[in-house]
């Protein structure tokens, strides 16, 4: 018999009106066994980080000056302009990185509320 317990994460989403908040929303992957939804869920946000180049543009996008980044102004990462597309897009539907279209460019920036998400659920010391 199993003493495990499954414990339900919250993802916040944000409502487009400003920032989103920086709030760890689960509790540590110490604290109960994960529900396949959010398995899935959180699978998938890692899977999109486990490709080098995805990682290399996510690195990218989190460090750039103002928290935003062009796609014009993100390019030298080793593929060409359309694969980098590709990737953000990627990094997008998993959720990791949000964008606003303003004019015929798309900035991209880091979703803060998902990254806290996988940093409190990967918190071994809770």
């Amino acid at each position: 018999m199993s003493n495990s317990q499954t414990v339900e994460l919250t993802v916040l989403e944000s409502d487009g009106a400003g920032p989103e908040p920086v709030v760890p929303c689960c509790p540590p992957i110490t604290a109960g066994e994960l529900s396949v939804a959010d398995a899935e869920k959180m699978a998938a946000m890692f899977k999109a980080l486990s490709d080098p180049v995805r990682l290399r543009l996510f690195s990218k996008v989190a460090s750039y000056a103002g928290g935003e980044a062009c796609v014009c102004d993100i390019s030298d990462v080793g593929v060409s302009q359309p694969t980098v597309s590709h990737h953000l897009k990627k990094l997008k539907d998993a959720g990791l990185l949000t964008s606003e279209r303003r004019g015929t460019w798309v900035y991209y920036s880091v979703a803060p509320s998902v990254v806290a998400a996988m940093s409190a659920m990967l918190d071994l010391r809770g």
